[in-house]
């Protein structure tokens, strides 16, 4: 047994005393007292799972000026994810084998973290899907414009989700119905104008178009950012191989905080109501949500404070993402198990890769926590390349160390291994 982690582990939904054996990166066994070549004992601190953030935009390739691979991935490790999922909306788009190729071994080269990296599904490139999910770890259609985005025409949605279905990948969605963000467009000079241009309808026509489109389909299919009390009412009932996650900013964020810099908090779906807030939350409990996605989506603080109309979209929040709800679930806005759930189990399963349990033949990839010992979020202090939180001065808990695969990536708040460590999870 290469090494074993001692503490209060959580483990078959319930904290224990116990030592956790490693050997070869996996975990081996879970015993009151194990021996190991190396033992690490955290006392009455809280071992969990690391978490997975299945919903990261680290501009890599084409805007490394915004985030690259190795400040994306050590911005993530610091916040507790071992690993992460990269959105193909980078320059070029990943939308042909040969783009996929290289972007998986760059981003190899550079990652502290394990990665998978997706495709985009166009209306362009249908006869290639197969072909693009032996290497992929999905797909993403974009029903409505964003960022550096092939719009997806919604005629085809119910063919596409055949051929993907038939892969086994899982196909992820920003549902939001460009005719109607078109018919709904206005001019806008803040955040409430932002809202306005992309109302909820637009999110649940889309959703209602992807229930339409996968009805007697088998494909697994993800719905990002949800937004909206009009999304969140559309999916009650969802099927079962139709999840959904929330962000941040729409759990945390409404148009009534009276944001300081509206640019900053510029985001594709918009932030909403304190209602959507609050019936986002109260779903994420014990509801509708399946996950939290950070979305994180990075932009250089010049880039941002531009006149409202030209400004980007997207904030960033992989570092951050944990540690806020860390500090929620020791304030009992939501239960810890709860947390993990959303975080940690679930997008392992939706993902379909061995992480995301304290569990005998999954990978070993854990963080340690104190929760007594919280902070406030300073942007100086944080490791995305972007240099700005949305959260400045929020509280927070940050994991003190982080383990990848049995290897110690954080040790005291301090990082332990080089760039490349990471390793590509998604075929």
């Amino acid at each position: 047994m290469d090494l074993t982690v001692e503490g209060k582990a959580f483990v078959n939904g319930s904290f224990n005393d116990c030592c956790i054996g490693i050997t070869d990166g996996k975990i081996s066994d879970i015993k009151k007292i194990l021996k190991g070549d190396e033992h690490n004992d955290f006392g009455n601190k809280l071992i969990l799972p690391a978490g997975i953030d299945l919903h990261v935009h680290f501009r890599d390739p084409g805007m490394t000026h915004k985030e690259d691979f190795s400040t994306g991935s050590m911005a993530a490790a610091f916040g507790g994810i071992s690993c992460v999922f990269d959105m193909p909306n980078t320059i070029p788009q990943t939308t042909t084998l040969q783009n996929l190729n290289d972007k998986i071994i760059s981003a190899g080269k550079k990652s502290h973290i394990d990665f998978g990296i997706y495709s985009i599904a166009s209306d362009n490139n249908i006869n290639d899907i197969e072909a693009l999910a032996k290497k992929c770890s999905g797909f993403k259609i974009f029903l409505g414009t964003t960022t550096n985005t092939i719009h997806f025409n919604k005629k085809n949605l119910r063919e596409i989700l055949k051929d993907i279905g038939k892969t086994n990948k899982i196909v992820l969605i920003h549902a939001e119905d460009e005719p109607c963000l078109i018919k709904n467009k206005v001019k806008e000079n803040n955040l409430s104008d932002h809202l306005h241009s992309r109302p909820a309808k637009c999110e649940e026509i889309a959703i209602k178009d992807i229930l339409a489109a996968s009805k007697g389909i088998n494909s697994k299919i993800h719905i990002c950012h949800l937004s909206s009390c009009e999304g969140l009412e559309t999916l009650r009932g969802k099927p079962y191989n139709i999840s959904c996650g929330v962000t941040p900013p729409h759990l945390l964020l409404s148009l009534e905080d009276n944001l300081p810099s509206q640019t900053l908090y510029k985001v594709n779906p918009p932030i909403r109501t304190r209602f959507d807030k609050e019936s986002l939350f109260n779903s994420l409990k014990n509801g509708v949500v399946d996950i939290i996605e950070s979305d994180h989506a990075p932009h250089t603080f010049d880039e941002k404070c531009v006149d409202f109309t030209v400004a980007p979209t997207g904030m960033p929040g992989v570092e951050t993402m944990f540690p806020l709800f860390l500090y929620l679930a020791k304030k009992e806005a939501l239960s810890l198990q709860r947390l993990i759930l959303l975080m940690c189990a679930t997008p392992a399963e939706l993902i379909g890769i061995p992480k995301g349990k304290i569990e005998v033949g999954r990978d070993a990839d854990f963080i340690v926590v104190d929760l007594k010992d919280h902070c406030r979020i300073k942007s100086e202090n944080l490791h995305s390349k972007c240099g700005w939180s949305p959260f400045e001065g929020w509280p927070a808990i940050f994991p003190s160390h982080v383990f990848v695969r049995g290897e110690k990536l954080i040790e005291d708040h301090e990082i332990q291994v080089n760039q490349g460590y990471g390793r590509f999870v998604g075929a």
